[in-house]
């Protein structure tokens, strides 16, 4: 049985026991989470070194970081550099999104090498495998599109991406709405080709039942992708986007009745002001079930620094109700991202989905915070480093330039603490 079966029935599993030590709550809460569709455990049966974890209502904001080969750059060696990183970091899942060299051995690697839940889009390995094999994407059978969802399932994958809202109705939105950028999700674009010059609908929409058969079979968590998630401001939370949305909610409640867990992916590049209702309308349209955001990025225009206005828009939309954000690195919009940019991308991530954390009560995140302080208080470097999120910085950063005293080399002998604790220790001393 899934995780969802198990959890409806009332059974609480050794999943679902880890994850509620890891939150700090009782399995219960956990069990009702899944049973209730709110919380997901992507834990495929056949990962068998995998350490789970829940993400969803009422649990720590989880980071996942993409990583894989392009069809320009990377090999095995490449990503396994970049996946250790992207653990060192501290990310808490990580997708194999690669698209050149042997895509297959290069994902059974990742799968090999790390206890994280593992997500993967596999039309992308289908889509490149029907131009070997067939000359163009728009020719891609959809026994051989299955085939390769089933061989991800069988390699342990923990969760796929799958753009089953990307349907002909979506589409005609999308020619009528006019966007300044289009589509900019790959996956969206390989089906927007195919239903439109096999005059058909989207087989992983249409054959959706077999869809669910594979994911029940292994117990791999769907994300509904978002084909058409805005690429541009201006393009944000149109009827295209919502359109799609619509299908997605009816899909959820699909996969539900059927057993298989499911989550919902999100935009994209959205304004500050539409984070929160983006949020709002997903949680409402798909019965709460986790969302799983990228970025949201928040402007268009900072090219390079794109790991900042993700974590801006991450940490909004993770306050509001989001549960999962896909890392973005200063690479987007750019280049393949290299090891540096994923520890950046991870760490922006994180800060962002603490941050949100603290604002919606997460167990333990606001206790993180205090220890920090008093640790800054007592001027214990090495407490700080160690609580901090990346302690290796901390450190580096600290010994750069050396101070004589206690304090940093900030303020030096004017730190505004010491003099303070030095004034009300003279004020108490007269009393």
């Amino acid at each position: 049985m899934t995780q969802l079966e198990l959890a409806i029935k009332g059974i609480i599993s050794p999943q679902m026991t880890l994850v509620a030590q890891q939150e700090g709550v009782e399995a219960e809460v956990i069990q009702h989470g899944v049973a209730k569709g709110t919380i997901v455990i992507p834990a495929n049966t056949n990962h068998t070194n995998l350490v789970p974890y829940g993400i969803g209502q009422g649990l720590r904001t989880k980071v996942n970081a993409n990583i894989g080969t392009s069809s320009d750059f990377g090999n095995i060696d490449t990503e396994l550099e970049k996946l250790r990183v992207a653990i060192d970091s501290g990310a808490d899942t990580v997708m194999d999104l690669s698209t050149g060299g042997d895509i297959s051995a290069i994902r059974q690697a990742i799968i090999a090498s790390t206890s994280l839940p593992i997500g993967t889009v596999p039309i992308y390995q289908a889509g490149i495998e029907t131009i070997d094999r067939h000359s163009a994407i728009v020719k891609m059978p959809i026994d051989e599109l299955f085939a390769v969802i089933e061989e991800h399932a069988r390699d342990g994958v923990d969760f796929i991406t799958v753009h089953c809202g990307v349907t002909q109705s979506a589409i005609a939105r999308l020619k009528k709405q006019g966007r300044v950028a289009d589509v900019v999700s790959r996956g969206g674009a390989f089906l927007i080709g195919w239903i439109i010059y096999n005059e058909r609908e989207n087989p992983l929409y249409e054959y959706y039942d077999r869809l669910l058969e594979i994911a029940r079979q292994f117990d791999v968590t769907l994300s509904l992708g978002d084909g058409m998630r805005p690429g541009s401001l201006a393009d944000a939370t149109d009827r295209a986007q919502v359109e799609e949305l619509l299908v997605i909610g009816e899909l959820v409640q699909r996969a539900q009745q059927a057993g298989v867990q499911v989550m919902v992916e999100g935009p994209g590049h959205l304004p500050l002001n539409q984070i929160e209702a983006n949020v709002r309308l997903e949680k409402a349209i798909c019965k709460e079930a986790p969302f799983y955001v990228l970025g949201p990025l928040v402007t268009d225009i900072a090219a390079g620094y794109d790991h900042i206005t993700g974590a801006i828009g991450g940490a909004i939309a993770a306050a509001a109700g989001a549960d999962f954000l896909c890392y973005v690195t200063p690479a987007e919009h750019l280049s393949i991202p290299d090891p540096e940019d994923v520890r950046q991308g991870v760490l922006a991530s994180r800060i962002a989905a603490h941050a949100a954390d603290i604002a919606k009560g997460v167990k333990g995140a606001e206790e993180w915070d205090m220890k920090m302080s008093v640790a800054r208080k007592k001027f214990d470097w090495e407490e700080q480093a160690r609580l901090s999120l990346d302690p290796k910085r901390s450190r580096q950063v600290h010994s750069k330039h050396a101070s004589a005293g206690a304090a940093c080399s900030m303020c030096g002998e004017y730190c505004a603490m010491a003099l303070v604790e030095e004034f009300l220790g003279i004020s108490a001393s007269k009393c």
